[in-house]
C-alpha cells in the first residue's frame, strides 16, 4: 500500500474513507452520548464535594474492571458477524448474537452477585481516606447490579455494528444516556435538591425541569443516587435493544428468533473472548491500582485523576467509534476475501482517529484552566487537573494510532496478540514505575502521569508493528 504524508490529511481512497466514516458516525455519537453522560455524572457528583468525586472514581473503576470483561464478547460477536456479511452467511450473524447473549448472561449475572456481596471488602483495600470508603461502598455495591445488563448490551452492540446497523446502537445508546442523566439529578440531590440543582444551571434556564421531580417527596441519595441511575438506565438499554430485534430488516435477514446456540461457532467466539476478557481484567485492574497509587499521593490528586480519565473520554469514545467502524470493515472486507481493502479500512480509520484524538489535544493542551472547573470547585483538584490534562494532550496523537489498530486486529480475529502486549506493558512498566515516580522518588502526580503517557506510546507502537507484519491477513474467523 502506497502512500504519502499529504494522506494524513487527505483519503488514500475516498470511497472507503467514506465508508469508515458514516459507519463510524453513529457509534461516535453514540459514544459523545456516553461521554456527555459521564461528564455530567461528573459534574453532578462533583457538587458533593472532593471525598464523593473520589468515591466515584474508585467504585466505577472498580465496577469498570468487572464489566470490563464483557467487552470481550463485543468483540467475538462483531468479529463473526461481520465476517459472515463478507461471506454472505446472513443466519449465522443472528447466530453470533445468540451465542454472546448466552454468554453474557452466564457469566453477567454471577459477577453482579459477587459484586454487590463484596463491595464492603474491595473498598477498604484500595482507598486510605476513612471518609472516602463509605462512600465508594455505597456506590459500588449498586453499580455492580449493572453489570448483568451491560454484558447484555455489549452483546448487542457487537452485533448490530458488525451488521453495518450502527444506526440502531446510537439510538438506543442516546436514549440510554439521557434517561441516566435525568435520573442521576433527581437521585443525586433529592427532591428539593434537585430544584436547587436546576434552578442554578444555566441561570435559571432549565428550573422547570426540576419540577418534574417535585410531585413526590423523596430523600437525596447522593453517591448511591448515581450508581441507582446507571443501573436503570442499563436495565433500559436491553429492552431498547431487544426491540429492534422486531424491525423485518432485522429479523427476517438475520433470523434473530430462530433460538438455538451453534457450539463450533460458540468454541470459536470463546477463543476470540478469553484473550481479550484476560486483557481487560489484568488492564483495568492494573487501572484500579493506578488510582490506589494516585490516592496514596492524595484525596485532591485521586479526584482530579477521576475527572481527567473522565475529560479523556471525550477524545478516547469518538477514536473508538472510528476503531469499532474499521473493526467491521476489516472483518467483512476478509470474509469477501480482499484484504488489500482490509488495509486501506485500517490507514483510513488511523487518519480519521489522528483526527479527532489530536484536535481534542490540542484543546486539552490550551484550555486546561477553562475545562477543569466545570466538574469541580476545589482548587487543589484543578491544579492537579491542568497538570494531567496537559501531559493527556501529547498522548493523544500516540493514543489515536494504538486504539484504532487494536480493534483492526481484533476485527482481524487476533485477540491473543494484543492481549499479551498490554497486560506485559500495565504490569510490567506501568505500575512499578508509576509507584516509583509517582511515590518513592516523589514526583507526585506529574511523575504517575507522565508514565501513563508513555505506557500508551509504547502500546502503539507495538500495535503498528503487528499491523505491517500482516500476518493477520490469513486468520480464519
Amino acid at each position: 500500500m502506497q502512500f504519502r504524508l499529504k494522506n494524513l490529511i487527505f483519503p488514500l481512497n475516498r470511497p472507503i474513507s467514506r465508508q469508515v466514516i458514516l459507519l463510524a458516525m453513529p457509534v461516535i455519537l453514540s459514544n459523545l452520548s456516553r461521554v456527555f453522560m459521564n461528564l455530567a455524572d461528573l459534574a453532578m457528583v462533583g457538587r458533593l464535594g472532593a471525598p464523593a468525586l473520589a468515591a466515584v472514581g474508585m467504585g466505577s473503576m472498580v465496577a469498570w474492571t468487572v464489566l470490563s470483561t464483557a467487552i470481550s464478547l463485543r468483540t467475538a460477536v462483531q468479529a463473526v458477524a461481520a465476517r459472515r456479511l463478507g461471506q454472505k452467511i446472513f443466519t449465522e450473524c443472528g447466530t453470533a448474537l445468540h451465542n454472546g447473549l448466552f454468554l453474557a448472561t452466564i457469566t453477567g449475572i454471577p459477577l453482579s452477585i459477587i459484586g454487590f456481596l463484596l463491595a464492603d471488602k474491595i473498598a477498604p483495600l484500595l482507598l486510605e481516606d476513612p471518609t472516602v470508603i463509605p462512600l465508594c461502598v455505597d456506590y459500588m455495591s449498586v453499580a455492580f447490579l449493572s453489570v448483568f445488563f451491560a454484558s447484555l448490551g455489549f452483546a448487542f452492540q457487537g452485533f448490530f455494528t458488525g451488521v453495518e446497523k450502527t444506526r440502531i446502537h446510537m439510538n438506543v445508546t442516546v436514549v440510554a444516556n439521557l434517561i441516566n442523566i435525568y435520573l442521576n439529578a433527581g437521585l443525586i440531590y433529592g427532591r428539593e435538591g434537585v430544584m436547587t440543582f436546576f434552578s442554578e444551571l444555566g441561570n435559571g434556564s432549565w428550573s422547570w425541569v426540576g419540577y418534574a421531580w417535585s410531585w413526590i417527596p423523596f430523600p437525596a441519595m447522593g453517591v448511591k443516587g448515581a450508581a441507582t441511575a446507571t443501573l436503570l438506565a442499563s436495565a433500559w438499554l436491553v429492552v431498547h435493544y431487544s426491540a429492534y430485534l422486531l424491525l423485518p430488516e432485522i429479523r427476517k435477514r438475520f433470523q434473530v428468533f430462530n433460538i438455538g446456540l451453534n457450539w463450533t461457532m460458540l468454541r470459536k467466539q470463546l477463543t476470540l473472548a478469553i484473550p481479550q476478557a484476560a486483557q481487560e481484567l489484568f488492564v483495568m485492574g492494573g487501572f484500579v491500582l493506578f488510582f490506589k497509587i494516585v490516592g496514596m499521593i492524595g484525596t485532591a490528586e485521586l479526584a482530579a485523576t477521576e475527572v481527567v480519565f473522565g475529560i479523556m473520554g471525550a477524545s478516547f469514545m469518538p477514536a473508538a467509534g472510528v476503531g469499532q467502524a474499521c473493526a467491521t470493515l476489516v472483518g467483512k472486507f476478509l470474509g469477501e476475501q480482499r484484504p488489500d481493502k482490509s488495509e486501506i479500512s485500517i490507514f483510513e480509520s488511523v487518519r480519521w482517529s489522528l483526527l479527532i484524538m489530536g484536535t481534542m489535544g490540542i484543546i486539552f493542551f490550551i484550555f486546561p484552566e477553562k475545562i477543569m472547573p466545570l466538574f469541580t470547585s476545589d482548587q487543589n483538584v484543578i491544579q492537579a487537573g491542568i497538570v494531567g490534562l496537559r501531559v493527556l494532550a501529547f498522548a493523544q496523537f500516540a493514543d489515536a494510532v494504538g486504539i484504532t489498530l487494536w480493534f483492526a486486529l481484533t476485527g482481524a480475529g487476533n485477540t491473543v496478540y494484543p492481549a499479551i502486549v498490554e497486560i506485559a506493558i500495565a504490569w510490567g512498566f506501568f505500575l512499578p514505575v508509576s509507584y516509583l515516580t509517582g511515590v518513592v522518588l516523589g514526583l507526585g502526580f506529574l511523575g504517575s502521569w507522565l508514565t501513563f503517557a508513555v505506557y500508551i506510546l509504547i502500546f502503539a507502537i507495538l500495535m503498528a508493528l503487528k499491523i505491517i507484519k500482516g500476518d493477520w491477513k490469513s486468520i480464519s474467523v
